[in-house]
C-alpha cells in the first residue's frame, strides 16, 4: 500500500497517533500538515520561476565591478 505498508501497520500508526495528540489535537494537526504540504508545493513552483545561473552570475559580475569601480574612487579621494 504505502510504501510496504499495510492496513494493520496504518491503524497501529493511527492509534499511536490518536494516544499521543489526543482526539481534540487531531484536526490542529492535520490542517497545519496540510498547509505545510501547500507551502512546500507553492514553494517548489515558486523556485522554477527563479533567474537562471547564468543570469545571476553576470550580475552578480556587475554587482563587483561596481564594488570595484566605487572603490577605486574612494581611493582617489
Amino acid at each position: 500500500m504505502f510504501g510496504g505498508l499495510g492496513v494493520p501497520e496504518l491503524l497501529i500508526i493511527l492509534v499511536v497517533v490518536l494516544l499521543i495528540f489526543g482526539p481534540k489535537n487531531l484536526p490542529k494537526l492535520g490542517s497545519s500538515l496540510g498547509k505545510t504540504v501547500k507551502n512546500i508545493r507553492e514553494g517548489m513552483s515558486a523556485g522554477s520561476d527563479a533567474p537562471e545561473p547564468a543570469k545571476m552570475e553576470a550580475t552578480d559580475a556587475a554587482a563587483d565591478a561596481a564594488t570595484a569601480a566605487s572603490a577605486d574612487t574612494s581611493d582617489e579621494a
